[in-house]
């Protein structure tokens, strides 16, 4: 029951404010989830900080997302929120399409996705505009890919004992 009050209070909350913003919500597995336009991202996560009751002001996990099935939505970012005053957490996901993977930055709201967004970018090549230091933080700066997007194989094609069809490919 804690799960559905969470998920209709925020859900209320996000059709009030952004309407047709909030694409879907849903609990999946553990989380209320709730499906946003990208370019509200950094409006939406702004009034869940802000809003009184919620107070979601912890950050937990910021992830990207790749979809190759997902014509013109190939790309995504997963971000989970928690509010330490009701114990409540929440995820919000955005989607885009890999052709211009350009999604506002939320550091503005919590600088802990400095380096968040940096990996995200570093893997996925998810552009956070107004980031404030936007380069690669884990690959050399002249890598000309991003390495966890599914477009590349897992294991070496040579290989005769390595199969991507075992890592659900």
């Amino acid at each position: 029951m804690e799960m559905e009050t969470q998920l209709t209070t925020v859900q209320d909350k996000l059709k009030a404010q952004f309407g047709e913003g909030l694409i879907s919500s849903e609990i999946l597995a553990d989380y209320p989830v709730f499906t946003i336009k990208s370019d509200l991202i950094l409006e939406v996560v702004r009034f869940l900080y802000n809003d009184k009751e919620l107070a979601f002001h912890f950050l937990t996990t910021l992830a990207g997302l790749h979809y190759p099935e997902n014509k013109g939505q190939e790309l995504g970012v997963m971000y989970q929120l928690h509010s330490l005053t009701k114990n409540w957490r929440i995820r919000l996901k955005i989607f885009f399409s890999i052709n211009n993977p350009v999604v506002p930055s939320i550091t503005p709201v919590f600088s802990a996705a400095n380096w968040m967004e940096r990996q995200e970018f570093d893997f996925f090549g998810i552009i956070f505009s107004g980031h404030p230091n936007l380069k690669r933080i884990l690959n050399i700066e002249d890598m000309a890919y991003h390495p966890m997007r599914k477009e590349y194989a897992l294991e070496d094609g040579t290989r005769e004992d390595k199969d991507d069809k075992m890592f659900g490919r």
